[in-house]
Parts: C-alpha cells; structure tokens; sequence
C-alpha cells in the first residue's frame, strides 16, 4: 500500500550534464551517417533512459495496480523484503510509571481520545461519564496550555518520559500515537478501554446502556446474541448500516465493490456472549464515512445528520466474516488490548481500518468475536473536507486484504508470534511497510513490560466454520429503511427551578443559597429561620426527618445528609455556591465577608472537630473506612489524586465536624460525582464530607475563616447560650426549639447585626 507514496528511480543530473559537456567539447564532422556511427552507443543508453522514463511515467499515472508497480520495481532493484524480528519477552524488564504525576493512579475503565486542539464541547461530557476516566495524548499541533479539569493530558514530552518503545516510531502530528495512551491504561490497571475522539458525544451518556461492560458473569454468558450468517458462498464483508436501519450508507474501510449490495439478511443465527472482546458503536448524524460518501451525498453547506434504529439488536460476527472497525466508538476488552495497536507506515485515514481487519482475523485465534452495536454517540457534522488521498490505501487494498487475512494461517503455538508473524506476512504482500513489522515487535515488547497478560489460544477450525445452518437455527429480523440523508433540528431549551423568595439581598451572599438540616420541632422554628438567615441569603432551603410541604420543608437523614445535596444543587443552577448548616450551630454571616467564595470552607483544623481515626480502632470505623477506601478506588483522576495527597493512608480515615461548610460553584460537580460514587454505601456525614472535601482540593487550599469558629464537643447544645460570641464566625453547639429561646438569641445577635432587633 505504500508503494504509491515512493518516487520512481530517475536518472541523476550530474550524469546528465557530464554527457551534454562531451558532446559539446570539440567540433565534428556533420556528415548524419558518420555522426550516428560514431555515437551509436551513446544514442542507445539515451533511448534506453528516456523509454524507461517514460514508461514509469505512464504506470504511475495510469491505473495499474500497485501490485504490479510493486512486481515490477522488485525485477529492477531487487529491495530487501522485511526482517521478521525476534521476541524476547523473558528478559523484558518491567516499566512501572515513575515520571507522570499519575504513578499511584488506577482505574479499569478508560477512554482514550487524541486531541489537537482545546477541548471540545463532546470531550467535556466525557470526563463526566461516571466510572471512566479521560486519557488525552497530544501531539504537535496540541496547545502547549491544554488542560482539561478531570482529564490526564500526555503531553509529547510526557510521552517520551515514559519509556515505551513504541515511541521511537510514532510521527509526531498523528493521532496514532494513541498506542502511547493504551499502554499507559493497561500500566495503570485498564479492563476496559473505549477508544474515542474528541467529536462524539455519548447518548444519554452512560456508555453501560450502550455497550456490554461485563463479560464474565454467568448472565453475560448465557445471553444470546444475533449473528450473522455464513451461508452466502464467498461472503467475507459486512455493511453492519444495512442492520440498523440504513442501506444507501456505507461505513469507511468497506470496500466499494461491496457498496452496491444492499439487501438485508434473509436470516441469521445466534451465539453466546462474553466473548465479544471489541464491541463496535454506530455513530448517529456523521457517522464513520468514507470521502466518497461524504463527497457524493453532502449537499452544499448543509450538514449530514443521519439516524440508526436505535432498536435494532446488537449483531456479531462469526468467524470468516469482517466488518469495518474504527477508534471513535469501539470498547474493547482486556483479552483485546493487544490488538489495540495502530499501525504506523499507512494513511491515518487507514490506521485504525488496518487495525481492525488485523485485529479481527486474530481475534478468531482466541475465540473472540466483534458484535456491533446499535448508535451510541452523535457527531455533528464539522468536516472541512475528507481527503479523498487520504483513503487510496483503503480503495486501492481493503478487498484484497480483506481476501488475504480470511485465507491466512498460521502454525505458531503462541498468540503474539501469531501477532508478529501475521504483520510481517502483510508487510511482505504490500499492506503496510516494515515499520509497522517492528513497531508490531516493539509493541508487544511494551505490552509485556507494563504487565498484560496475553490470552491463550483456543483450538479453531476456520475452515469448517461454513457448515449448514439448521432450519431451527435461523432467527429472522427484517431491519427497517431509515431516511439515508436528512437535516435535524436543534433543540434547545433550559428548565428553571424557582422558589419563593423570601430573602432580602445583602451584597455578598445574595446569591447564594443556605441549606440547613432542622433537627428539633421544624413547625416552631422553620420560619424563625427563615427569617433570621432568609434576609441575607438568596433563600433558605430546610430539610428534616420528617417533611412538611405546608411549611416547604424537605425529608432527610442527617447521618447521610450530603445524599440530598445534588438534587438541591440541580434546583439553583446559576448560584455562586452553597453553604450547608446543622441547626445546632449559629452562624454570624457579619464575620463571613472576608471568605473567598470560590474555595471550600470547612473547620477542618480545629482540633476538636477533626481527627485521624485508626480504621482498627472499632468494628465500626473499620466498616467506614473499608467504604471509604473502595470509592476512593473509584475516584476519577482528579480526585483520587488530591484525596491521597492530603494524607489518610488505607487504614486511615478522617473525621470531621461537618455542621457548617461551604461548596463553591466551580466544586458543585465534583460533589455531586463523589455522591454517585458512594452510591447505597452507608458512610456518615462526619466521614464522606471530610472525604469530599480532600478529593474536591488540597486542604491547603481552603479557606481559614471557620477554623475560627467556637467548637465544644464536650458541651450540651441546650442552654449553652453563654457558648456563643459576636466575634467569630460560628458557634456549634448552640440549638433553639422554641420561640423564647430564639428570641434571646436574637438578641445576642444582635450585637453583630443590630438590625435584627427588627425581628423581636
């Protein structure tokens, strides 16, 4: 395939003008006959040249096969055909991360994604994908300042620090060098690695409702699965759009011969699941198209906005038959993650298509299968242009490769000899050059040194794959006919949540919301409360045990209070932040003035509200801090990394007087994605938002204002009014149940804020 990228042998210029100097050094008789006879030899290596000139100029212009071109240059120069390089596993040494900020990092679920420019608006929803975490690899058109909160971003340099042979042959403006991103996934405890870009957004986003993520239970493997049938003599490709509903689109890498066949299945068989090591997704609006599609069917400026059946039932693949596989919405197992690698020496446009031809006749050596899967993102259509020369590797190849890699056997015992012995056996037909046969070595190599696991091979007979499907075994699905080509309509719309207002605006809290836990009699001291709080704050939100919808209070358990904070954070969406307080603890506002709203407040170092708990000291810390430990697990990058660096060990946890503190809007998401991550898990107030509150950010980093406050473990929150002061910012444990006492407490805050003398 790369052959049409070399230059045809042309005579050299030195020699060229070495013979023109001759002819014209002395003067000849101009006698023709004469002339010629005593220049014959000179006139025929002339001819001679100039007939080979022209004759690769006419291969090279015409449409002769590479194949040929190629037949031909080997009879002149004879090249050297590629080395098959030698594997030596056993004395590769381990390559532990020691360089990046993310050595002590792990995850089972990654999304790789190359990125050239700032994120995009699709890249963004990806780091919210609960339980994944982002993997962006740059290259040399990446902005030096990319950054991506939630995101670990590779850098070139980041890349070459690392260790990885494959380095040494990855150009430096490709997306391929994502092969750099696997290995670095696999190193740091990968299952599980979608393989995406920065221009698809998930639907729903929620890749679990989309793909099969779980393979080894019983119901996975007991599942049955639709497949394709094998009966159709010499049938060795697939149009998987045909299935979900579209049978004028085609995929890129399928080859143009197979285009005009449209008809769906007469029928189908079935297979069991958890084998389906690489799942590929359809794309809804651009899905993965050719230049020729994209070329022929584009009208003007409007936008290709095509649509799957979404209803449609995943479909695999038997062995002896392909479809094309790309690297935007494919997941693939770890019993795949050898076949992740992305070749080198072809077109980009080609890579990840070779990859997946590749890939799937080795796949079928383990007894591995690809299911395809109904539309799991949307693209929008932003192509600038598809160059067309960027795919003749594929329109020139693809059928033909496709032919060879059905036909190919292979005798070794061992799966990656298989690998090796297989890219070396497609560099020698043309398919890929010997780059590609050592990047194969080289990444194998990697694979070893970082610790995967090859799986073992399984005993196959492809060639009795074709037997005679029995009539009980056809299952029919008629695919519906969708409309190839439509424009969509944008939608867009918000969803306000409003209130009633109760508060007068003060400058500095006007915007930002006070959610209190009431924990005494809610219907002798809620309004109380609103009053007393509702004058500063945009508006008072008051939860307790039990709710009361006639004074717009809201149930909860205070034990796991934070549990109820997302759905409040979701009700004020444009707020500066949100400031949680127990009703055993006042709050002088007056002294908050000097906090930075854009930090985290929390007492964290007063010493009576917060400790390090040994996890061996009680049955029931132990519980607590084996449930802390299994988020943390769990933890996205970002957080992960903060929570270990602000100190507990595994067999630590902290705990902390959680009865005022305060979450900054540029914090609201990470709060809310640590409470997904807890989940059912029964963790306390006093220990999940000390957990929070580390994983959110460096304590170091939080405002100090609160570790000012008056904090008595020790005291009795009733008749402790002489506990409290104007000068501090909050006293805990001060409580009020009845209206006397509220007004004595009035009056005492009164000292701070005369105008609350207004209210007695």
């Amino acid at each position: 395939m790369m052959v049409q990228d070399h230059s045809s042998p042309k005579p050299s210029k030195p020699l060229f003008m070495k013979h023109k100097v001759s002819h014209y050094s002395e003067t000849k008789n101009l006698d023709f006959s004469t002339w010629v006879s005593e220049n014959y030899v000179k006139l025929f290596v002339v001819s001679l040249l100039t007939i080979s000139v022209a004759a690769l100029f006419y291969l090279r212009t015409s449409s002769v096969p590479t194949t040929v071109l190629c037949f031909q240059n080997s009879h002149q120069s004879q090249p050297q055909k590629p080395k098959l390089p030698k594997l030596d596993l056993d004395s590769v040494q381990p390559i532990v991360d020691k360089s990046s900020p993310f050595s002590s990092f792990h995850s089972e679920q990654w999304i790789i994604v190359s990125v050239s420019d700032y994120p995009s608006g699709p890249l963004q929803s990806l780091v919210r994908l609960k339980g994944w975490q982002v993997l962006a690899i740059g290259n040399s058109r990446t902005p030096k300042d990319w950054n991506l909160k939630g995101a670990i971003y590779l850098s070139l340099e980041q890349q070459a620090s690392l260790g990885f042979r494959v380095t040494d042959f990855l150009p430096y403006d490709s997306y391929v060098r994502k092969s750099v991103g696997y290995l670095f996934a696999i190193q740091h405890g990968a299952k599980r690695i979608y393989d995406a870009d920065d221009r698809g957004e998930v639907i729903g986003g929620d890749l679990g409702k989309h793909f099969d993520l779980e393979l080894d239970g019983a119901a996975a493997k007991q599942q049955r699965i639709l497949q394709y049938s094998l009966e159709i003599e010499n049938k060795t490709v697939v149009n998987p759009y045909i299935h979900f509903g579209q049978r004028s689109v085609w995929p890129r890498g399928l080859p143009l011969e197979s285009v005009g066949f449209v008809n769906h299945e007469e029928f189908y068989t079935e297979v069991s699941g958890g084998r389906q090591y690489i799942q590929q997704g359809i794309s809804n609006g651009l899905p993965d198209v050719d230049s020729v599609f994209y070329s022929t069917r584009k009208v003007g400026s409007e936008a290709l906005d095509i649509i799957f059946d979404e209803h449609a039932p995943k479909v695999a693949l038997p062995q002896s038959l392909m479809v094309p596989i790309n690297s935007f919405n494919t997941l693939f197992h770890y019993n795949a993650f050898w076949s992740l690698m992305l070749p080198v020496s072809v077109s980009t446009m080609a890579s990840d298509v070779l990859r997946g031809y590749w890939a799937q006749r080795l796949l079928w050596e383990i007894g591995g299968f690809v299911v395809v899967y109904p539309p799991s993102v949307h693209r929008d259509d932003k192509v600038e242009a598809y160059p067309f020369s960027e795919e003749k590797d594929l329109h020139v190849n693809v059928g033909r490769l496709i032919k060879f890699l059905v036909s190919w056997r292979s005798e070794k015992q061992g799966l990656y000899e298989k690998i090796l012995e297989l890219s070396h056996t497609m560099a020698l037909e043309g398919f890929w050059n010997e780059n590609d046969v050592k990047f194969t070595a080289a990444w194998l190599h990697d694979l070893a040194a970082v610790g995967y696991q090859q799986p073992r091979l399984l005993a196959v007979q492809l060639d009795l794959q074709k037997a005679t499907v029995q009539r009980g075994d056809k299952k029919e699905f008629v695919p519906r006919k969708l409309p190839s080509v439509h424009l969509g309509v944008e939608e867009s719309g918000t969803v306000n949540y409003e209130i009633g207002n109760l508060i007068r605006w003060r400058k500095n809290f006007g915007n930002v919301v006070l959610v209190m836990f009431v924990t005494g009699p809610v219907q002798q001291t809620a309004l109380e409360w609103r009053l007393l709080y509702g004058r500063v704050f945009k508006t008072v939100v008051i939860l307790s045990t039990q709710a009361d919808a006639d004074l717009a209070v809201d149930q909860g358990q205070l034990d796991q209070v934070y549990k109820y904070l997302p759905r409040i954070f979701e009700r004020f969406n444009s707020t500066d932040g949100f400031l949680f307080l127990q009703d055993n603890t006042i709050l002088n506002y007056w002294n908050l003035l000097q906090a930075d709203k854009s930090k985290l407040w929390i007492a964290n170092k007063v010493p009576t509200s917060r400790n390090m708990i040994n996890g061996k000291d009680s049955s029931w810390f132990l519980k607590q801090a084996e449930l802390v430990k299994k988020v943390v697990g769990t933890m996205p990058v970002h957080l992960q990394v903060n929570y270990k660096e602000s100190g507990p060990t595994d067999q630590s946890i902290a705990l902390c007087g959680s009865e005022v503190f305060y979450v900054p809007r540029r914090f609201v998401q990470d709060f809310v994605d640590l409470v997904d991550l807890v989940g059912d898990l029964d963790i306390h107030q006093k220990i999940a938002v000390p957990m929070f509150f580390m994983a959110m950010d460096l304590p170091q980093n939080f405002d100090t204002l609160l570790n000012k406050m008056v904090y008595k473990t020790g005291a009795s929150s009733t008749n402790s009014l002489k506990l409290y002061s104007a000068q501090v910012p909050a006293v805990h444990p001060l409580a009020v149940s009845t209206e006397s006492e509220f007004i004595k407490l009035i009056r005492l805050m009164a000292a701070g804020d005369p105008l609350l003398m207004e209210l007695v």
